[in-house]
């Protein structure tokens, strides 16, 4: 049986300190939002942001969405209380920063169960410190352990940047082997993984060129900071008409009776194996969720 499915091509940081990006949000075609908390909103702010972004979830308007508030950590001053207010707003999922250890997600776990999360909602992770990069095994594995929320990893590339004294160039040579050790960790233990930001907005041919390369990777989609993104990585992000038509011949192929058992067919000339009709399956059921959702938001 295919799992169900949820397209993350594209996925909108929006300032919580800004009504008019919360509202101008559930218009937008963007696979889910980040209803940041943290980065995006100043020490003066954040008490306000907290109460208008929670107001806004719980008011809902956004349709086929995922909704995530990116929360302060637990060693600033708003950490916990963003922690107790977003869960009970009731979000998909909440969004923790600077994770370097396995135990630092059972300690946000821990917190959402003791505050009363819903057992849907889920944990996201900032991947982007040293630390998380050496402990990526362990903190994916933790994934697997019995109630445990963490569903999704985002990069923090500008901030393992920053750690690491490196430089985001535009191949991204110095955080490659960052990105590939989140990539092998994640689907390893099944966890989703999000790219992260792209800086310069008006370089069009740059984020295009980024994009192809986190999807080359593995990545399920990009972490965006301008609407004008959305669309060309929601492109990039989605497995083309010619992708999904071989596809469904492969899978035709190995459901035609005469073939049941068989680990490995001819197709139209090429030879393909049962793990090809696994990779089909599931850009099949990408492109009817991702058909789902355009029809939705309309």
């Amino acid at each position: 049986m295919t799992p169900i499915v949820r397209p993350r091509r594209s996925v909108l940081y929006m300032p919580g300190s800004n009504a008019r990006a919360l509202e101008k949000a559930k218009g937008l075609a963007a696979d889910a939002l980040i209803l940041d908390l943290e980065d995006a909103v100043a020490p003066e702010a954040k008490d306000e942001a907290r109460t208008r972004v929670c107001a806004a979830v719980r008011a809902g308007g956004y349709g086929p969405r995922e909704v995530i508030i990116r929360v302060n950590g637990l060693d600033t001053p708003w950490g916990l209380d963003d922690i107790r207010a977003g869960v009970a707003a009731g979000p998909h999922a909440l969004l923790v920063p600077k994770v370097d250890t396995a135990h630092g997600v059972q300690q946000y776990e821990a917190l959402m169960n003791d505050h009363g999360a819903a057992p849907e909602t889920g944990l996201w992770a900032m991947m982007e410190t040293p630390l998380a990069m050496l402990n990526a095994r362990e903190i994916a594995a933790s994934a697997l352990e019995p109630g445990a929320r963490l569903c999704a990893w985002v990069m923090g590339t500008n901030d393992l940047a920053k750690e690491t004294g490196g430089a985001l160039t535009p191949d991204r040579a110095p955080v490659l082997t960052a990105l590939s050790l989140c990539v092998l960790a994640a689907r390893g233990y099944g966890l989703a993984l999000l790219d992260g930001v792209f800086n310069d907005i008006e370089d069009a041919q740059g984020f295009a060129d980024e994009c192809r390369q986190a999807r080359a990777f593995g990545f399920d989609g990009k972490t965006l900071i301008h609407p004008g993104q959305i669309a060309p990585c929601n492109e990039i992000f989605s497995p083309s008409a010619e992708e999904v038509s071989w596809a469904r011949t492969v899978l035709a192929a190995f459901d035609h009776p005469d073939n049941q058992g068989k680990g490995a067919l001819k197709v139209e000339g090429r030879m393909v194996e049962r793990l090809h009709a696994d990779n089909a399956r599931r850009t099949v059921a990408v492109a009817e969720a991702i058909a789902d959702i355009a029809a939705a938001i309309g």
